[in-house]
């Protein structure tokens, strides 16, 4: 049997947070992203969990990968997304976690490929539903504090009259629909490996076109009132899985936030350039965030 030690691994450049960076704001627009901070790349092994898939868990490494066929044919097709994979993705998350209550809260289709091209300027763009390019730095979609904030909000809107919940956990549910070997991969931490001190939080503002560096970096409102990320730097102990040639039919769910601090808390996650397979073909993917409460 393989174990995480002689598992075959991608020598690769993960991009971090650099020292010093002290403005953190990620803007983003139709079909484009830009953060304020300074980034730097550098060397990391990401190792192939493929062989031994079945030994990660939510409770220990902070992500799991599990088969599902969804009934979408197609994932560019938001009508189908916005009323087939919704209801798909809370009865699945339901099963891989036995939360008690799952909600969807928004969904976005990356690609490394020409979709792109077609993005203009949306008037009111509020970025869900869309195409954007994949999110190519070590990060984590929450902070602790916007975790527990949409959570509370959240139950409170969508389960009005349910009794309070006991744990709540923030997450993704990722899924390829491009043919494998996907060429920018998703990478993810291993949760065990991440201090529970690490992390920078990185505002997000959301535009209808990208400002210059000028505005990017103009006084804002409170900056507590907008979703806030986590950011990393690096760190040599992190450590670092993807699962080569993902399928359609697979699903990585992982952490942004559990309320739970026996178990993982949050899985920093990146895209990365997979140049270990030379037929490699443009990454498209899916993304949906949820919310699971449990009693």
């Amino acid at each position: 049997m393989s174990t995480a030690t002689d598992v075959r691994s991608v020598t690769t450049e993960i991009t971090y947070l650099a020292p010093g960076s002290f403005i953190n704001r990620r803007f983003v627009a139709p079909g484009a992203e830009a953060n304020t901070g300074t980034y730097e790349p550098y060397a990391v092994t990401v190792r192939d969990g493929r062989p031994i898939k079945e030994q990660f868990n939510l409770d220990a490494h902070g992500f799991v990968l599990a088969h599902h066929q969804s009934v979408v044919s197609d994932f560019l097709d938001k009508a189908q997304v916005d009323t087939v994979y919704t209801q798909e993705v809370p009865e699945l998350v339901k099963r891989l976690t036995g939360a008690d209550r799952v909600v969807s809260r928004g969904w976005m289709v990356r690609t490394s490929g020409d979709l792109l091209k077609g993005a203009r300027k949306v008037v009111g763009y509020n970025h869900q539903g869309g195409v954007q390019p994949p999110a190519a730095e070590a990060h984590v979609d929450f902070t602790t504090e916007t975790a527990e904030a949409v959570a509370r909000w959240t139950y409170r809107d969508v389960y009005p009259d349910a009794p309070p919940f006991s744990r709540f956990i923030a997450a993704s549910l990722w899924r390829t629909f491009s043919p494998p070997p996907q060429d920018w991969p998703l990478a993810l931490c291993d949760a065990s490996s991440v201090g529970p001190d690490e992390g920078t939080s990185n505002t997000l503002v959301i535009v209808d076109e990208i400002p210059d560096r000028d505005g990017m970096l103009a006084d804002l409102p409170p900056e507590k009132s907008n979703i806030q990320a986590t950011i990393f730097h690096y760190q040599p102990h992190h450590r670092w899985w993807y699962f080569s040639n993902m399928r359609p039919d697979e699903i990585l769910l992982f952490k942004f936030h559990d309320s739970d601090p026996a178990s993982a808390r949050r899985v920093p996650h990146t895209a990365f350039r997979d140049t270990s397979f030379p037929d490699a073909q443009p990454r498209a993917s899916i993304e949906m965030r949820v919310l699971a409460f449990f009693d």
